[in-house]
């Protein structure tokens, strides 16, 4: 795990240089045999980090591109039996393609005269088979169980999908899409700064180590990075954590908050940055140990509330869930090294989940 920690730089790096064309600096998707400017709809599922990549996709496609998406998890979307629209886009994520709930979501889909477009890891699987489009993650081999580069090549591709569907329903501008692509493009040396900060991420989990509950909370496109946190720490730490949408906080979880839970927040000083602060405020005010991912812009304001910090480069709002799932995904390792679990190879889980 901690070697496919340190690829995230390169596999970001590696997934752009397929779908970003070095001279235009435009998206280049492979041909679709459908008109992404006429999907009606499109509907996300996935199972475990992939379904968290996918929900951040989801804010981009309908912010960036006016796209109305649906998400639900794969084992829940197969039975739930949604009307669609022939035509919608059925959007899946796997890094094996051979995730059993998220094949049979696939098969779902099929039937009801969608288009199936696949995220994938794995470009010679099943589900790469069974879609309409392919589009590779190149994160290269994955060996431990938990996923760490390959969800970040897989937020990587979903924001060039985001790009190039805002260009084709003209609902980005050429300055616009340049800025974006820009962000993209200089996020594998950002990626890289990361690693800088590994003694706070250690500081952060001399204090997670000892706790046996512990909170994730963000807000917008934050919000599935606190339950990508939240789940890396529970598969490899065993300690109980949940994940919020931080303004939640105060509809029941506040009451969970003491010196013995700490809460692990993701504020990068993007255009929800006052918000999540204040909700981080009123932690702080009941006694609550703040643990906070930030970045350049926001540290002086963190600094005043959190018991420690990580402070990351600044980076375009676009890209930022990105660069902040990396400390997230890094404390869980670092706590799991304290307590001497098995990181890679956790227990009771599988790499790949090919039964229901």
């Amino acid at each position: 795990m901690e070697k496919e920690l340190h690829e995230h730089p390169l596999v970001i790096g590696q997934t752009l240089q397929r779908m970003v064309d070095p001279a235009s600096r435009r998206v280049m998707l492979p041909e679709m045999p459908f008109d992404l400017a006429s999907v009606p709809r499109a509907v996300i599922t996935a199972c475990g980090s992939a379904f968290y990549a996918g929900m951040i996709g989801r804010y981009w496609l309908e912010d960036i591109a006016r796209l109305p998406v649906d998400i639900d998890v794969a084992s829940e979307m197969r039975y739930r039996n949604p009307p669609l629209t022939a035509g919608s886009l059925g959007l899946l994520i796997s890094q094996s393609g051979e995730t059993a709930d998220t094949l049979a979501a696939l098969r779902s889909l099929r039937e009801k005269a969608v288009h199936i477009l696949s995220v994938l890891n794995v470009e010679h699987s099943t589900m790469a088979r069974e879609s309409d489009v392919v589009l590779g993650t190149v994160a290269g081999p994955e060996i431990s169980v938990a996923s760490t580069k390959a969800f970040t090549a897989q937020l990587t591709v979903l924001a060039c999908l985001s790009i190039a569907a805002a260009r084709a329903r003209g609902t980005l501008d050429e300055a616009g899409e340049d800025a974006l692509v820009s962000a993209l493009l200089d996020l594998p040396s950002r990626a890289a700064e990361v690693f800088t900060q590994g003694p706070a991420i250690r500081r952060m989990a001399q204090i997670v180590v000892e706790a046996r509950d512990v909170l994730y909370l963000g807000r917008g496109s934050m919000f599935p990075v606190a339950m990508e946190g939240a789940l890396k720490l529970k598969e490899i730490t065993y300690i109980h954590a949940e994940a919020y949408a931080a303004g939640e906080m105060k509809h029941g979880p506040i009451s969970l908050i003491d010196r013995t839970v700490p809460i692990v927040a993701s504020a990068p000083y993007t255009p929800l940055f006052d918000k999540t602060l204040s909700n981080l405020q009123e932690a702080k005010a009941r006694g609550g140990r703040l643990l906070v991912f930030t970045d350049t812009k926001g540290a002086d304001r963190v600094s005043a509330i959190a018991e420690d910090m990580v402070m990351l480069p600044h980076v375009h709002d676009f890209v930022a869930p990105i660069l902040q799932t990396i400390p997230v995904q890094m404390l869980a390792y670092e706590v799991a090294v304290l307590k001497g679990t098995d990181v890679d190879q956790p227990r009771n889980l599988a790499k790949s989940v090919t039964v229901e």
